[in-house]
Order: C-alpha cells, then structure tokens, then sequence
C-alpha cells in the first residue's frame, strides 16, 4: 500500500494542470477584453474622443493583464513545487 500523503500529492498535482489551463483562459478573454473595453470607456467617457490618450490607455491595460498573468503564473508554479517537494519526501523506495 502506498501512503496517503503521497496519493493526495499526486492528485494535488492533477487539479493544478486544470487549474493552469482555466487561469490561461480566462486570462486569455482578460487580454481581448480588458483593452478593448478601456480604450472605448476611456474615448468615450474620460478623454472626450481624444484618441490618442485611450490608446494610451488600452496599451497601459494590456500589459497590467500581462504582468499581473506572468506573476500569478509563477505563484502557481512556486506552490506546485512546494506540494510535489511534499510528495517526495515521503516516497519510500517500494512506492518508486
């Protein structure tokens, strides 16, 4: 019999990969619309059909998106590797 905690590793493991597929998506939707949705809210309503400055402004919302995917990212990688360090402490030589 195998241990416990190295089942629930295991499994821990598996629910991240759909996890990081659901954060790329919706991710992905953020990207398209988040920018969009800024330059015509900002045209619109806080620069007064000045284009310049909402293109300004959708370009400073895009890279906000970015950053903000490329650091939650690498928080999921950083507690993933923290739960497969626990599931490998406690292999045992007949589990491997």
């Amino acid at each position: 019999m195998s241990d416990p905690r190295i089942q629930v590793a295991k499994l821990q493991e598996q629910s991240a990969a759909g996890g990081v597929l659901a954060t790329l998506l919706a991710f992905a939707v953020a990207l398209a619309v988040v920018p969009i949705g800024s330059y015509f809210i900002s045209l619109w309503y806080l620069f007064d059909g000045n284009a310049t400055y909402a293109a300004i402004t959708a370009i400073v919302a895009a890279n906000i998106v970015l950053v903000s995917y490329v650091v939650i990212s690498m928080w999921e990688d950083s507690s993933s590797d923290k739960t497969s360090q626990v599931g490998k402490q406690f292999e045992t030589k007949k589990s491997r």
